[in-house]
Formats: C-alpha cells, sequence, structure tokens
C-alpha cells in the first residue's frame, strides 16, 4: 500500500489522480475495503517476449485504426516506459563447442525473423519502448544487472525535472 499511495502523491494532478484517490487508500488502510478504482502509474513496465509481443501489436493496431480516423498514428505509445526482454527462446541444437551458443542464436534468429523484425519495427516506431534480444539473459536477470534503475528522472511538461 505504500507503494501505491506513494505512487499516488507522485502523479496527484487534480484530475487523473485527486485528492480523493489519495483518501480512498488511506480510508483503505483503516477499513480494508473500497468502491474506488485506484490509479497506478509505475515508472517502467518490464514485459517478457510472451506477453509483450501482443501488446505491440495492440499498440500497432491502435496506431492503424488512428491513422484510418484522420489523426497521427504517431501520438499512440506507451504511456510508461517499456522494456521487453526476449527470454528463454534460444533452443539448444548445437553443444560441446565453444560457439554452440553463438551458432544457437543465430539459428533463433533464423527460426523466429518474422517475429524478431516486428519487435525492431517496433522499438524504433514507438517512444518509451526497448526490446532485449534473445541471447541476452533471463527476463529479472537482465532486469536487475542492466536495466533497473533505484532513482528515475522525468522531465515534466513544464521542462523541470521530477525525481
Amino acid at each position: 500500500m505504500k507503494v501505491l499511495l506513494e505512487n499516488l502523491l507522485r502523479h496527484e494532478d487534480g484530475h487523473t489522480v485527486t485528492k480523493d484517490d489519495i483518501k480512498a487508500v488511506t480510508g483503505w488502510l483503516k477499513t480494508r475495503t473500497s468502491d474506488r478504482e485506484i490509479a497506478f502509474r509505475p515508472a517502467r513496465v518490464l514485459m517478457q517476449d510472451l506477453t509483450g509481443v501482443p501488446a505491440v501489436v495492440d499498440l500497432a493496431a491502435m496506431r492503424d485504426a488512428m491513422k484510418k480516423l484522420g489523426g497521427n498514428p504517431e501520438k499512440i505509445n506507451p504511456l510508461a516506459e517499456v522494456d521487453l526482454v526476449i527470454d528463454h527462446s534460444v533452443m539448444i541444437d548445437n553443444f560441446g563447442h565453444k560457439d554452440s551458443f553463438k551458432k544457437n542464436v543465430e539459428i533463433e534468429y533464423q527460426r523466429n525473423s518474422e517475429r524478431y523484425q516486428f519487435l525492431r519495427w517496433g522499438q524504433q516506431a514507438f517512444a518509451n519502448f526497448r526490446v532485449v534480444p534473445p541471447g541476452t539473459g533471463i527476463c529479472h536477470q537482465v532486469n536487475l544487472e542492466y536495466l533497473a534503475e533505484t532513482v528515475w528522472v522525468r522531465k515534466q511538461k513544464d521542462g523541470k525535472k521530477a525525481v
């Protein structure tokens, strides 16, 4: 609950997050019940390819719909930063040689070339969207060793930085 409360306090703007939303969380702490929906805006979303690929498909479909409606499709982007880690995808075809891993990754790219081309497109097309390629490591390891940030600094609409 502390994480939710801190998140609401950070994003309270009187419109998307109100003081009543914050009071609802503090009220829940007393009564353990609430009839309010609580907004949660994470600084970043970590996804595996199993769930991330359908999300990119949805974003692409929303861009197509926006274009058909005459709007600017480039306005469709993830609201928070997204890191999509492709893990557990490299199968073992070669083993017992010093270049086995390299060969297995190459085969993985050949087997799933259309999928990886689509994800490469997504990374180039969408703001706030990064893809970690296969063979880099498992999702949580990659997150802890390369991606995670302890303190997030963001530029606000007024140009000021917020922590």
